[in-house]
């Protein structure tokens, strides 16, 4: 089974932050698989801007190397390359002098197809951005502006940010982007509980006895060193990626697709998650930070080695969250995050209640484990259902877990689209579904803030855990105090 590609209307993407990081790995190899599946219409321009010094043939040639180094070579298509690489030009801009504003305007000219601003950017340049596109008359009805995280970090700095930009643009006409939400796997999580009749009738506290959500990373500062250490893991990972996947799990069936009524629910859920203050904050959380360890590359360095300096900011969270409603009472959301873990995954975890009674008593069948539903969001994106089955054989009933797999990559021909490919598509269509809407934002920093502040406020040193493990011994502790253990990801 293939995808079918649905052309989008024409468009001009303007990327602040063009020759960046982002732009580079992500922005511009999806951009250019959009290309070869031919989604794009005619004209549609790509322009890059940044404070450096540049000619539209230097930026075609930046662009060039950035799909060599981040797309594989059989999926490289010398005539599209070619294609999209005559769709592209730059105009040197300064987003706090607002010099080059006039010449982005000229580039971008009077016409009225989409305008998709993608601030690929530090946040702290946001409202300039937004302010000099408004006070040069980029701004049309038309118009779309993306914002990547952070946005904020904490509920007041989140406020001001959103202000800022809110001065500007609509709030119809902001995305606030989270890859996370990109990924197939999570929009299947929406399939399988709202298209199916098999799931959303046992998906609540009288079936479910609990819930996990790990990411996990095996790598550690990298390149973010500078933001990463202001940051932390609650911050970084906590407040967006998983407390979205967590809204996806939990949210109560919204009326349709539309984009406010999914966003409604989700900001339900964030409503309802229950405080974890001070004095609740040692029972319900564990921060950590890996020491000198091994990865699979071999011996690495401690976070504090590797940042070069003293420091309390946290590598790892573990978390167990409560939801006050009808269908999530007394059913435990345990989340954890961490760099330096043994191994890369992102999961979703459904674990269900026992079953109440055992027919198979003492004859000999083995455990009866409860069903788990685990939904694989990377690497190798899918899901699986554990359930009971008889082993094969004769010699009795003797009973044995086994997983019904569906693996996308065996079930759908062809590669499935980056979480960038489909986001920046969807900024083209205007449809904000997978975005974060304002409030949103602010209700999830609600629920983060007390947290951040109990650890400061008690002063609580993040808990040494060795690279290339599961994180603290406390996490563990976290899980099985309730009877219950992590699921183990390989």
């Amino acid at each position: 089974m293939t995808s079918q590609i649905i052309p989008v209307d024409p468009f001009d993407f303007i990327i602040f932050g063009g020759t960046g990081d982002l732009s580079e790995r992500k922005l511009l190899p999806s951009l250019y698989y959009r290309q070869r599946d031919h989604q794009f219409s005619e004209p549609t321009r790509i322009i890059g801007t940044s404070r450096s010094k540049m000619s539209d043939e230097e930026f075609q040639a930046f662009a060039k190397q950035a799909i060599s180094d981040h797309v594989k070579p059989a999926d490289i298509d010398a005539k599209e390359l070619k294609t999209f690489l005559a769709r592209l030009s730059y105009v040197p801009a300064d987003a706090t002098s607002g010099a080059g504003f006039d010449k982005l305007k000229k580039a971008i000219g009077e016409s009225d197809h989409i305008r998709a601003f993608y601030l690929a950017v530090a946040p702290a340049l946001f409202g300039d951005i937004s302010h000099k596109l408004k006070e040069h008359n980029l701004i049309t009805p038309n118009s779309r502006i993306v914002l990547e995280k952070p946005i904020g970090r904490d509920l007041a700095s989140a406020q001001a940010l959103n202000d800022l930009v809110g001065d500007d643009f609509h709030e119809s006409q902001i995305f606030r982007i989270d890859h996370y939400l990109g990924k197939e796997t999570v929009q299947n999580l929406m399939a399988l509980r709202f298209a199916n009749a098999l799931y959303e009738p046992l998906w609540n506290s009288a079936h479910i006895d609990h819930v996990q959500i790990t990411v996990a990373e095996t790598v550690g500062l990298e390149d973010r060193v500078t933001y990463y250490d202001k940051a932390g893991a609650l911050r970084d990972m906590v407040q967006n990626h998983m407390l979205q996947l967590l809204c996806l799990v939990a949210m109560e069936a919204p009326s349709s697709m539309d984009a406010d009524a999914v966003r409604d629910e989700k900001l339900k859920v964030l409503r309802a998650l229950k405080r974890i203050n001070g004095n609740e904050a040692p029972k319900h959380t564990v921060r950590g930070q890996y020491r000198a360890g091994a990865s699979a590359g071999g011996p690495v360095k401690g976070y504090v080695e590797e940042l070069g300096k003293d420091s309390n900011t946290e590598t790892f969270v573990a978390i167990k969250a409560e939801i006050g409603t009808w269908r999530w009472a007394g059913v435990p959301f345990y989340l954890r995050t961490g760099k330096r873990l043994a191994t890369r995954v992102s999961e979703i975890v459904i674990e269900f209640k026992p079953i109440p009674h055992s027919i198979f008593g003492d004859s000999g069948a083995g455990p009866i484990f409860a069903n788990q539903l685990v939904i694989r969001l990377q690497p190798d994106e899918g899901v699986k259902q554990f359930i009971m089955i008889k082993d094969p054989g004769p010699g009795g009933m003797r009973l044995r877990q086994i997983s019904l797999d569906m693996s996308f990559a065996q079930s759908f021909d062809g590669r499935a689209p980056d979480a960038y490919e489909r986001l920046i598509m969807d900024v083209i269509r205007g449809n904000q579904t997978l975005f974060m809407r304002r409030d949103e934002v602010e209700a999830a920093w609600k629920w983060i803030d007390p947290i951040q502040n109990a650890w400061e406020g008690a002063k609580q040193e993040a808990q040494g855990y060795t690279a290339g493990t599961w994180g603290p011994s406390a996490s563990i502790a976290l899980i099985e105090r309730d009877g219950r253990t992590w699921h183990e990801s390989n």
